[in-house]
């Protein structure tokens, strides 16, 4: 049987789609990376992520660059950004918006809150209270809001970035599983590697970093990359792969809970997305392992485990010990 690291992938396997797609993501990600320097992996999942029309929480120590990808994305996008700071009075209404009486006309007038834009984050969302995390969440899954009993769709794309900092938990509100279930990736942005912060300490400003990215992409090229994404195809043996890999959650001692069907819909939504980002229309197992750690860490837990901090050693088990060929 052959482990995850070698199965030999010909040429008569891999299917080449334009690429014009592939090149707009290199470059997209370089000018990302002029804001968020040494990260184009990180970066590359984010906009995975994006594409793949879900939703993206980054679990990560304050200053290491979580709001600057958020608002470089945005730009280099061409995507509406409104930033939410989680505190502990936040309320629903300053999320969704709330409706004004007017004098002059005598009629209530709607103003809409930072929610009804294509890209959202909301910082530090474990310091928020569970019922402002629910109108947060509720508009992330159902992509439309519910105020004084009209309905209003959000726009397309919409892309909200969650970020928690996993060491100050006092007075916060941590996401449970179920909620967490609704991002479809998880990310880390680490500390820079020591070019990346030699070339940061040479900058003037920040903000110079983040002014110096430019759009690269239109809204009609998001919305056609999201649809090519869904059109990817997948051969057998490699959703035979993928079954083994959410069975292997569901039938070992060491795992408290296995992958639900959204968690292994969400390998594979995103295993499409990063394939053509590639410049495939054909997945093939290195798309699945690339992206496995983000989408399954935060929907795994170890038995021994009471914090919820062990999914990366889970997944590094699933890539050592679940084989891509039976």
């Amino acid at each position: 049987m052959l482990s995850a690291n070698v199965e030999k992938i010909t040429p008569s396997q891999v299917e080449l789609v334009d690429t014009k797609l592939s090149q707009q993501v290199q470059t997209t990600v370089a000018e990302v990376g002029k804001a968020l320097l040494g990260k184009d992996h990180q970066i590359r999942l984010a906009l995975c992520c994006l594409f793949s029309g879900g939703h993206l929480l980054i679990e990560d120590l304050p200053g290491m660059g979580k709001t600057t990808l958020s608002y470089a994305l945005a730009k280099a996008l061409g995507l509406s950004y409104k930033r939410i700071q989680g505190t502990s009075d936040l309320l629903p209404a300053d999320i969704l918006g709330i409706s004004i009486f007017n004098q002059t006309t005598s009629e209530f007038s709607f103003h809409p809150g930072p929610i009804f834009s294509q890209l959202v984050l909301a910082d530090e969302i474990n310091r928020t209270t569970p019922k402002t995390q629910s109108a947060l969440l509720e508009a992330m899954e159902e992509r439309q809001v519910t105020i004084e009993g009209e309905t209003r769709m959000l726009p397309e794309p919409f892309f909200v970035i969650a970020t928690q900092n996993p060491v100050t938990l006092a007075g916060t509100y941590p996401l449970p599983e179920s909620q967490l279930d609704r991002f479809l990736m998880r990310l880390r942005l680490g500390y820079p590697d020591q070019r990346a912060e030699r070339e940061l300490l040479e900058m003037n400003t920040e903000r110079d970093k983040v002014e110096a990215v430019n759009q690269c992409l239109s809204l009609e090229d998001v919305i056609a990359f999201r649809r090519q994404s869904a059109e990817v195809t997948t051969s057998d043996s490699l959703l035979d792969y993928v079954q083994r890999l959410v069975a292997f959650t569901r039938g070992k001692d060491e795992f408290h809970f296995g992958l639900s069907p959204r968690g292994s819909l969400a390998i594979m939504r995103s295993a499409k997305t990063w394939a053509l980002m590639c410049g495939r229309n054909h997945v093939v197992p290195e798309d699945v392992q690339a992206i496995l750690p983000s989408v399954v860490e935060h929907r795994l837990r170890a038995t021994s485990d009471d914090e919820g901090h062990s999914g990366a050693s889970l997944v590094q088990r699933l890539l050592n010990e679940v084989d891509i060929i039976e």
